[in-house]
Formats: C-alpha cells, sequence, structure tokens
C-alpha cells in the first residue's frame, strides 16, 4: 500500500497538495482504496472515501501499523561535503533510521552553503527525505535543518543526551575503544548526535572544542571512510546493537 504523511489528525483527514494530485493522477486510485496515512507519528490503514477538489478525504479503518523507528533519536552532524553528496545522506541515512540531519561549515568543507538559494536547497534535501521516509515505512520524515556556521553548532550539542565525532586519529589507534562499546553505555539515552567531517575529515583543533563542548570520539573500524559513507555505517550499527 501507498503511505502519505499528513500533518493533521487522522479523524477527518483529507490529503491534499502535490500528494493528492500524485494519488488522483499518477496513481489512478479509485474510491475503496487502501492506503497508509502517517498522522502523528502513527501509521494508519485508511480507505479513500472521495475526492473533493482536488483533495483527497480518507477514512480510518482502525487498524495501525507498528511504529519501524530506531529506539533513539540520531541526528546525523555533517561538514557540508561537495556536490550531490548531502542528498545521498538525506536519503540513504532517511532509509536507515536518521532523526534530522545537521549540516554545518567545517574549516575543511571546500563547498559554500549559498544563502540565496540555500533556501530552495534545503526545501530540495526535504522533499529527498520525506519521499525515502515514505518508501522505508517510516512513521517521522527527518528534519533537515537549515546548515550553521561551527561556533552555532557547538552550541547545539548540549541538546543531545550523548555525543559522538568520527574521527580518523581514533581509527589509527590499534586499541581504539569499539563504538558497540560506547553504545551499550547509551541504554537510557534518548537522543544521540553523531558527528561527521567533510573530505578530509574534521581538523584537530574542530576535535578539540567539540570535546571541551561534551563529545567523545567513536571509531569506525580499521578503514577510513568517505564523507557520505562514515553516518551509514554508523546508523547501520547503531541498528545492530539497539535492535
Amino acid at each position: 500500500m501507498q503511505r502519505y504523511f499528513i500533518e493533521t489528525a487522522i479523524e477527518g483527514a483529507r490529503i491534499t497538495g502535490e500528494d493528492a494530485r500524485h494519488m488522483i493522477k499518477v496513481m489512478r486510485m479509485k474510491e475503496g482504496d487502501k492506503i497508509v496515512v502517517v498522522a502523528q507519528q502513527m501509521a494508519h490503514i485508511c480507505t479513500i472515501q472521495d475526492f473533493v477538489d482536488d483533495e483527497v478525504c480518507i477514512q480510518a479503518t482502525g487498524e495501525q501499523i507498528p511504529s519501524p523507528e530506531l529506539p533513539v533519536q540520531v541526528t546525523i552532524a555533517c561538514g557540508l561535503p561537495k556536490g550531490d553528496k548531502l542528498e545521498f545522506i538525506a536519503q540513504k541515512a532517511t532509509e536507515l533510521g536518521m532523526f534530522a540531519l545537521l549540516p554545518f561549515e567545517a574549516e575543511r568543507s571546500i563547498v559554500k552553503w549559498d544563502a540565496k538559494k540555500g533556501a530552495k536547497k534545503q526545501e530540495r534535501l526535504q522533499k529527498i527525505a520525506k519521499e525515502a521516509a515514505e518508501q522505508s515505512h517510516r512513521t517521522h520524515i527527518p528534519i533537515i535543518h537549515e546548515p550553521v556556521s561551527f561556533q552555532q553548532f557547538i552550541k547545539q550539542l548540549g541538546d543531545f543526551d550523548a555525543v559522538f565525532i568520527a574521527d580518523e586519529e581514533d581509527a589509527k589507534v590499534e586499541n581504539r575503544t569499539k563504538f558497540a562499546e560506547k553504545l551499550r553505555n547509551t541504554s537510557n539515552t534518548k537522543s544521540i548526535l553523531l558527528i561527521f567531517g567533510p573530505e578530509g575529515g574534521i581538523a584537530r583543533k574542530e576535535v578539540e572544542k567539540l570535546q571541551q563542548a561534551g563529545a567523545q570520539t567513536m571509531s569506525l573500524g580499521p578503514r577510513i571512510l568517505r564523507a557520505e559513507t562514515a553516518p551509514l555505517y554508523a546508523l547501520s550499527a547503531i541498528s545492530y546493537e539497539l535492535e
């Protein structure tokens, strides 16, 4: 069944806008067809009742689908990468359970966020996350935040219960602490922030400032991963350990 997100309560709800047009013109749905509608992070099986002025009227059947969300809210923070890598991270990390994406301007970020085009790009990233959430049967669409400066980013670390930095130097240490072991110490944690650098990694002085703000390093194995690969590795490790 097709899955759609709405921002209102399920009672008396209607599907509008682009989703409604997709249902009518692309999927060519009919009255009586069943769909999955996610309202307030709950997935409901619904029946299409009617089509009114390019809107789709639905009726909940009373049947719900269990949530597939990770038991902890994981926000991915990444230094602005090159090309379309941010889009790749938004899509794939959503499939793997990411709660939110927080880009920041790192010292080694080659790309600079264009303020004039920023809103449009952020809107595109949010759309990518929405489509990925529908495809992977999520009940939450990850929040795609506007990129912030490193100084602004540092101030946000206190909003999370645990903060980890993917550090290349930690990966090179022979007796490194495994990420899985650190995850076991977060059993009562509700929110985790995972920090990744752009191409070239996080600068040493940035790592030091993050540690001073309460972050701890994590090792993702002895191999050096690409900027767009590391977040997916970490999310997979969290899923394996906690789910």
